[in-house]
């Protein structure tokens, strides 16, 4: 154990551990009472939360216990967050001291031929041993009970939900022709933007007489696919019926993109549209609230500031949410608690498999748009690794040179800093420690490669675009690159969410074994939205066979939901939740995943959806005796009044 004191009279005591898989840097902080535990040749077991430094791996003040020959050393040991005065060992025995009380007689709210059906353990069981498995087997049950449990509950909810929301009257849309506009637009809808287009004429119109429900409707495309369209259809629709609309979006530049696009066309048909946004004057603000209520404007489209408290409408009949996965549910609601009659429709360029649209939008119906519109062509997409970056620059400069702009997206935002949660995975690398490969990767960030590329490409204007930037700043540079003033954009993700650029004609993926398919995906959609040929080349060092399989997929598949589907398989289930749980999951009534974010089987995700389905076609209410522990679970846990489902 070596010992040194350093600045402010804090000793630091470090020391090498090994074991088969290899070695590890421990580090203790003024505690120099460690030399006298920790002797040459002395077993002991650490956790504690590992970091790379300097090429070597730390372990930064574990905790630890020996190894005692005669008292084998368990398996899996639970880790609680501690609070002063109370240590890791005495209240390990406490929680195991509760746990086996509450699990000796603990009620089961899961029937019991849902529970045998589908192999799965009793809820007592289940939590014994998430807390203390007796094995690998056991915690492995456990955790598949209780991501089932979430599942199923979550499925059930939102159906209750579901049903709820359309029950009551809607606004009835007048029965007209969608001609006047379609004639203005110089291009033919794919058959996948007419089908979204009628199943939202269907919703809102009365047929044959029936009542109207709102409208509770999500178009899902790629980026590029063409869904704005169907919503300028909706708001024609509205429109046309006397009714005001309403458009949000997240960021002010694409707000005033689509302002742009949609007061051309409507400027044609005598539709008043105006822009509401954050930074809109005063002056001008009252203009429009004046307007909005007196009803002359039949289309505001803006960011947040629509749902701002002053904003009175005189006749809302329609919302509608672009990019929705930018916004959580409590914020998409916040227009329909004023006029729960409106319709209400959202769209997302996020892909989502299949077997888990019931969790992604139980609360709404899907139409989805898998065509591209005509003229679109192929972005072609190659991977390579490091020893390319010369020939890459060189590249970069060629496009440039041809009229082109690039993206280059970094996987953070500063050294040892992650984007916005971004990062989904640690790449292993070759080397001699199994432990030591999963840290290996080096992450490139946004700010310092910025100053890298300006160093390799001094002719070319560069610039930097990241979450932590003010929305000005945000908006300033993305309209800097859309005016062409900007050669090369790095950035994080954010650019998932931008205007669209026609003139950029490359999409640079750094640390590209680091995000999702279906992320990968929608960052290739920024590119090739012009007349220019476009390029997506994805960086990666990994050698691992499943990040060499997975690009592979990137550069053979352009269908979004094929692409979906496979990162399915690949990833697992729970990043989909991981990857979302700032949005429907956890403002959906209060519920948030926990278990079903560890649980990689999918097969247990289509079982879960599928009971839940299941019980719901037979037994909408939950009134049947057997599903009566259910219902109130559901009712607790994602706190929905007892007459949404009754």
């Amino acid at each position: 154990v070596r010992t040194a004191m350093v600045k402010n009279k804090i000793t630091i005591s470090k020391f090498r551990a090994f074991d088969d898989s290899g070695a590890v840097e421990v580090v203790f902080f003024n505690s120099s009472f460690v030399k006298e535990v920790f002797t040459v040749g002395s077993v002991f077991r650490f956790y504690g939360k590992l970091s790379y430094s300097k090429g070597t791996l730390q372990l930064i003040s574990p905790k630890y216990e020996p190894f005692i020959e005669s008292r084998p050393l368990l398996d899996f040991v639970p880790i609680y967050r501690l609070t002063q005065g109370l240590n890791s060992k005495y209240l390990e025995k406490l929680i195991a001291s509760v746990i086996d009380e509450a699990t000796a007689n603990m009620s089961d709210y899961l029937p019991e031929d849902i529970r045998i059906e589908n192999s799965l353990p009793t809820i007592g069981y289940a939590v014994k041993n998430t807390h203390f498995p007796s094995d690998e087997a056991a915690l492995s049950k456990s955790l598949s009970r209780l991501a089932f449990d979430e599942m199923l509950v979550f499925g059930l909810g939102i159906s209750m939900q579901s049903r709820y929301k359309r029950v009551g009257e809607g606004i009835p849309f007048s029965k007209i022709s969608l001609k006047p506009l379609l004639e203005l637009l110089p291009y033919e809808l794919t058959n996948d933007q007419k089908n979204a287009i009628r199943d939202v004429y269907n919703d809102t119109v009365s047929q044959d007489g029936k009542d109207v429900h709102p409208m509770s409707r999500i178009i899902v495309g790629d980026v590029g696919s063409g869904k704005t369209i169907c919503a300028i259809a909706a708001i024609y629709f509205a429109a046309m019926s006397g009714y005001q609309s309403a458009l949000m979006v997240p960021t002010e530049i694409l707000a005033r993109q689509h302002y742009h696009d949609i007061s051309e066309l409507f400027g044609k048909l005598g539709i008043t549209v105006e822009l509401l946004l954050g930074n809109t004057s005063q002056k001008e603000k009252k203009r429009i609230y004046g307007e909005l209520k007196s009803g002359e404007i039949k289309c505001v489209v803006g960011t947040h500031a629509i749902i701002s408290e002053k904003v009175e409408f005189n006749s809302l009949g329609l919302i509608i949410t672009d990019e929705q996965h930018r916004f959580g549910v409590a914020q998409r609601s916040v227009l329909k608690e004023r006029q729960k009659k409106a319709h209400m429709l959202v769209m997302s360029a996020t892909p989502i498999p299949r077997t888990l649209a019931l969790t992604m939008y139980g609360d709404l119906d899907v139409s989805r748009i898998t065509e591209m519109p005509k003229g679109r062509m192929r972005v072609d997409t190659y991977a390579v690794n490091e020893s390319y970056r010369t020939r890459l620059n060189d590249f970069i400069k060629k496009q440039v040179a041809l009229g082109g702009q690039c993206y280059v997206v970094c996987p953070a935002i500063e050294a040892k800093e992650d984007d916005e949660g971004d990062v989904q995975y640690i790449e292993p690398t070759n080397s001699t420690s199994p432990l030591a490969e999963s840290y290996m990767t080096e992450l490139k960030n946004a700010v310092e490669y910025t100053e890298e590329l300006k160093a390799s490409l001094p002719e070319l204007r560069i610039d930097c675009l990241h979450g932590k930037m003010k929305a000005q700043e945000k908006d300033r540079i993305m309209n800097e690159f859309a005016s062409g003033n900007i050669d090369v954009l790095v950035s994080t993700t954010v650019v998932e969410v931008g205007i669209n650029v026609p003139n950029a004609s490359l999409m640079i993926v750094e640390n590209a074994e680091r995000f999702g398919l279906s992320q990968l995906h929608q960052l290739r959609g920024r590119v090739g939205r012009g007349k220019r040929k476009s390029y997506c080349i994805l960086v990666s060092d990994a050698k691992s066979e499943k990040s060499v399989s997975r690009l592979g997929i990137m550069k053979s598949t352009y269908d979004g939901y094929e692409i979906a589907e496979k990162d399915l398989v690949l990833r697992g289930p729970g990043d989909f939740f991981l990857n979302n749980s700032n949005d429907n999951f956890r403002q959906s009534g209060g519920f948030e995943f926990k278990f079903a974010k560890l649980c990689d089987d999918s097969e247990l995700f289509s079982r879960a959806f599928s009971v839940s389905k299941s019980i719901a076609d037979k037994d909408p209410t939950l009134s049947m005796p057997q599903y009566e522990k259910l219902k109130k679970r559901i009712e607790n846990i994602m706190e929905i009044n007892s007459s949404t489902i009754s």
